[in-house]
């Protein structure tokens, strides 16, 4: 196989995928990792991608990019509904108690399924969020006692963010916390690329009784620029593809419980 043809490939594997590991490559294409990596430098010299340790990502995946809400709500729509099913599941339907629900995509699609899994109890629950789109999907519903926590709002995300914010979360102590991440690996455990975020999803991990984790495959192996939790903060993970094996032995040894939808 041509030089040409292969850096074609993986041009194409990162649209698809948005990442590429050099060992990973070298298998597929037979040849050895020296080859690919000088591909890679050729394919980053153009613009193409960008370097990262153990291969390369797209090159519009920088620690601070972040997709505007939108954008988000409709990628990997199925995944995410999916996850939501499972995550709710958990709860199960004589289910008493607090819930906080953080922002993000997929906590939302939490809070949409979150009173027909109630069922008759969900009078019975106290929903806590500082995310307007949670809140927005969860208002409607007079069954349930919904609690909105504010601060300065965060457009792209719809997030309130901020001292106040913080403050108040540290106050609470819900039952369990349903949390979204933008990155998800082995060393660098869950991130997000901006501080006051992170800040925010930092005070509800630390707050919550029992943390799950809801993030598609696609946050696995991303590293953001903020860390928000190391990995033994989480006590579920619920995803919708089994993780790769170097991030599945770091869960296993953090003694986190995956459930893949």
């Amino acid at each position: 196989m041509y030089a040409m043809e292969r850096q074609q490939l993986i041009e194409r594997e990162l649209r698809e995928v948005g990442r590429v590991s050099v060992v990973d490559l070298a298998r597929r294409f037979d040849v050895t990792t020296e080859t690919v990596r000088r591909d890679l430098d050729r394919l980053e010299s153009l613009g193409s991608l960008r370097r990262v340790h153990g291969g390369a990502v797209d090159a519009g995946r920088a620690s601070t990019a972040e997709s505007p809400l939108t954008e988000r709500r409709e990628r990997h729509g199925d995944a995410k509904r999916a996850i939501a099913a499972a995550a709710v599941a958990l709860l199960g339907p004589d289910f008493r108690g607090s819930v906080f629900l953080d922002a993000g995509t997929t906590p939302a699609a939490v809070a949409a399924l979150l009173p027909e899994a109630l069922g008759a109890g969900i009078a019975g629950v106290e929903v806590v969020t500082h995310s307007l789109e949670a809140a927005h999907v969860l208002s409607g519903d007079d069954r349930l006692s919904l609690t909105t926590i504010g601060g300065r709002v965060r457009g792209v995300t719809a997030a309130a963010v901020g001292a106040h914010t913080v403050r108040t979360i540290r106050q609470l102590r819900p039952d369990i916390a349903f949390v979204g991440t933008n990155g998800l690996s082995a060393g660098f455990g869950l991130s997000t690329p901006d501080p006051d975020e992170a800040a925010v999803k930092a005070a509800i991990i630390q707050s919550a009784r029992r943390v799950v984790l809801v993030a598609d495959a696609a946050k696995f192996g991303e590293e953001l620029l903020v860390r928000f939790a190391q990995l033994d903060e989480i006590d579920v993970l619920v995803t919708d593809a089994a993780p790769p094996a170097d991030l599945a032995e770091a869960l296993a040894d953090a003694d986190i419980e995956v459930r893949v939808a």
